[in-house]
């Protein structure tokens, strides 16, 4: 038997009606939940962050690198987007982004932008969200190193989940057996979710150490240094 070329942007063709009805569900129900805590919850400033940090996931999604296989990784951006904006308003980005991709570009197929929305937007923000959460607070809130493993943990995660969950319903879907799409996509997302890390790392230490209070969960150093720039106004 021929392996597939798999990938996690699923193509159409390639899940079964219920497994594609199942995710539709998901997604739409994610969304609509998260409109309405964005909503209620967030404030006017978190709009723009929301647009310039929708746009660099979008330009960054882009630049595609080819692996073994017949298909390419590039970066999902999911840890990014729930560490500066939450896990909310992080998944509604991801969700944009992820439509605009296989509207305008294809990247992904029309029939399962359900699944490709739950497994790379919405699974990835809030596992990789809440695991860094996690991590950063044990280690440490308002330290360097508490964000820094908290970052890399869970941006290498949250790529490994998606996959994984990419691989249980193609097997349930019938695609191909759960074993050989395990195989065929753990091994390099092991690799990809790596450098989903480093760029997620690398990002979050620049607005770490320049603008720490756009972070969704702030160091209380944000808080101290914005009352001394109001009290010197």
């Amino acid at each position: 038997m021929i392996q597939p070329h798999l990938a996690l942007h699923i193509p159409d063709g390639f899940l079964t009606l219920p497994v594609i009805l199942v995710t539709w569900l998901l997604a739409i129900g994610l969304i609509a939940i998260a409109l309405n805590r964005v909503q209620a919850d967030y404030k006017e400033r978190a709009v723009p962050l929301m647009g310039v940090c929708g746009a660099f996931i979008f330009a960054a999604q882009m630049i595609n690198f080819p692996i073994p296989g017949g298909t390419s990784g590039h970066l999902l951006g999911g840890t990014l987007a729930g560490v500066l904006l939450g896990p909310w308003a992080g998944s509604l980005v991801m969700a944009a982004v992820f439509i605009v991709q296989s509207v305008l570009f294809q990247d992904g197929g029309l029939t399962v932008l359900g699944a490709n929305i739950t497994n790379m937007g919405l699974v990835g923000t809030f596992c990789g969200y809440y695991l860094y959460k996690a991590i950063r607070f044990a280690l440490g809130r308002d330290t360097w190193r508490g964000m820094l493993a908290g970052t890399a943990v869970a941006a290498w995660a949250s790529v490994f989940i998606a996959a994984m969950l990419t691989a249980v319903q193609l097997a349930f879907s019938e695609t191909a057996p759960l074993g050989v799409a395990i195989s065929a996509l753990a091994f390099w997302h092991v690799l990809i979710g790596i450098g989903e890390a480093i760029i997620t790392v690398i990002a979050v230490s620049f607005v770490w150490r320049s603008r720490p209070d756009l972070f969704f969960d702030p160091p209380r150093r944000a808080y101290s240094s914005a009352s001394r720039s109001y009290t010197t106004r």
